[in-house]
């Protein structure tokens, strides 16, 4: 069965993972937003591509990161790569290829979206220090 994306929730790990307050988010996408009205969207399984697009713009994380990324697919096709044979102490890993190609996958994205977040780092920085000289 596949798990479903939740979009909200991806907005809010990316938005952690920059350090950026909900505040500062809303303050960035303009005077129709609030930090209420952030926390409320990190609320919602799906977004409005619109919506979506705005934060991708703010955030300079690509709208297929919020919408794709799936954190527990991820943690679940790398713990599904060892199987228990014991009591708790000992893994032998298994070799079935499916999982393990989709566990690389899962890591190349995650490497992908770590790169990307890097790249924007310094952007957000100057975004912040211009959001506190203003205040």
């Amino acid at each position: 069965m596949e798990q479903k994306i939740h979009q909200g929730r991806n907005v809010k790990r990316f938005r952690e993972m920059l350090g950026i307050k909900q505040e500062a988010l809303a303050y960035d996408l303009g005077e129709d937003w609030s930090q209420k009205k952030i926390s409320m969207l990190e609320q919602k399984d799906i977004i409005e591509d619109n919506v979506l697009k705005l934060i991708s713009n703010s955030l300079k994380i690509p709208v297929e990161a919020f919408q794709n990324f799936n954190e527990e697919q991820a943690v679940n096709i790398i713990s599904n790569t060892f199987n228990d044979q014991s009591n708790g102490y000992n893994y032998y890993p298994t070799f079935n290829v499916n999982p393990i190609e989709k566990w690389i996958e899962a890591l190349e994205e995650i490497k992908r979206l770590n790169s990307e977040l890097l790249k924007s780092k310094d952007e957000h920085i100057k975004v912040l220090e211009k959001l506190a000289k203003d205040k």
